[in-house]
């Protein structure tokens, strides 16, 4: 599938702290903690819990989330089909909607219990 400008703005403008929840709520009915969720997203994108708290707690967009992010420098390690999207053949003009994806891939791997180690791509 193809991503368009649209769909990259809309995702762009997204609340953060919306979508927050579901990923935790996803995590914890596969039995992963807390801690290995804010470990991952640490991982990706500098942000330790306190950060991202405060993030969530002042509304950020997708968008002003990852302008403030320091994205790990193995994040294009990251690849594999989400929501029908192969993040590799996603193209660099739709930034946030990347990062989104290989957000939500980490995500995705933690759900369906892959270890740690291999999560945090090295």
């Amino acid at each position: 599938m193809k991503v368009t400008a649209e769909k990259n703005e809309k995702v762009a403008n997204m609340i953060f702290g919306s979508i927050y929840p579901l990923y935790w709520n996803r995590l914890e009915k596969n039995g992963r903690t807390k801690e290995e969720f804010h470990q991952v997203l640490e991982w990706l994108t500098g942000f330790n819990q306190d950060k991202l708290q405060s993030l969530i707690d002042e509304k950020v967009t997708f968008r002003e989330f990852f302008e403030q992010a320091k994205m790990h420098p193995n994040a294009n390690m990251i690849k594999g089909v989400v929501c029908g999207y192969r993040i590799e053949e996603i193209e660099d003009e739709f930034e946030v909607y990347k990062k989104c994806r290989q957000m939500e891939k980490l995500i995705d791997e933690l759900a369906k219990g892959r270890k740690i180690e291999k999560i945090l791509r090295s």
